[in-house]
């Protein structure tokens, strides 16, 4: 895994010597064949494909990509890691190697075309580079090495302890599968938490359209601001409307007026985003 933040670099490094883990970065890296293998083979099939890589560290998963894919592109932040990649792969020109931040890299665009995406991202930013990832145009797949919290979260379904804002937003788009835990000892040095591989696959018809997105993430996070609250007091609330309007909107959307966000689906959750379009633009508190 890679992270954001730059600093001093540190000394140059013995010819031959691999880069060390930074903890600065974030830098968990992954040597557990198995689930290197679950990753590739989660992908589906790469023959004639474009892979971009999120944080490949020290080549282990971009080594099998590379044997399988027409074109891998990695994006790395460590200069360190970047200068090993660089002198790993010279000579091949189906691999790029990118030196950036991955937030500030449009996908699509280096891409050049369809792609499908890998990462084994950093933890502690994992969420913005997940919705970074799903803006449109979106991969035809990506596979994600993340913490198990935080993929358990994502494929939570309504009504589950876990289940809330990044379910909601992550399932308005994407079908999440999880395809195995992955224990400390598989990485180097091993992290303070259980891991797991996640396969995320953009829905053919997400539950709202594009230029809705922004707006339905926000209110379903304002939403969950409010998980214990009856449906009524939430619209009321982020909407800034009264108790008339709101049980007028909430009715419209066959929903019950005293449910709670935790129980909502990302289809609901999308009737009550279309249907506070007409009453306020933009939404109050978004």
């Amino acid at each position: 895994m890679s992270s954001r933040p730059r600093g001093p670099q540190r000394p140059a490094r013995a010819t031959g010597t691999l880069p060390s883990p930074r903890k600065r970065f974030g830098q968990h890296f992954l040597r557990d064949t198995r689930v290197l293998d679950t990753i590739v083979e989660a992908l589906g099939p790469l023959s004639g494909r474009t892979v971009i890589e999120i944080g490949p560290g020290r080549g282990v998963l971009t080594d099998r990509l590379v044997e399988r894919a027409a074109r891998v592109i990695a994006i790395e932040i460590d200069r360190d890691l970047v200068v090993h990649l660089r002198d790993r792969y010279a000579g091949n020109p189906s691999v790029e190697i990118v030196e950036a931040d991955v937030l500030t890299v449009d996908l699509a665009a280096l891409a050049g075309g369809p792609y499908v995406l890998a990462g084994n991202v950093p933890y502690y930013i994992t969420t913005p580079i997940l919705f970074h990832a799903l803006q449109v145009p979106r991969p035809d797949v990506a596979v994600y090495l993340v913490q198990k919290e935080v993929a358990d979260r994502m494929a939570s379904p309504p009504g589950d302890k876990t289940y809330g804002a990044l379910s909601v937003n992550v399932q308005s788009v994407a079908k999440v599968e999880m395809m195995r835990k992955v224990p400390p000892s598989a990485f180097h040095p091993p992290p303070a938490v259980d891991s797991a591989v996640v396969r995320v696959t953009p829905r053919a018809e997400p539950v709202v359209d594009a230029d809705l997105e922004a707006r339905y993430r926000s209110f379903v996070q304002a939403a969950f601001g409010l998980r214990r609250k009856q449906l009524v007091r939430v619209v009321r609330t982020i909407a800034a409307l009264d108790a008339e309007a709101a049980t007028a909107v909430v009715a419209s959307c066959d929903l019950g007026l005293d449910v709670r966000p935790e129980t909502l689906s990302p289809e609901q959750f999308a009737r009550l985003v279309r249907a506070l379009i007409p009453r306020s633009q933009p939404l109050p508190h978004l």
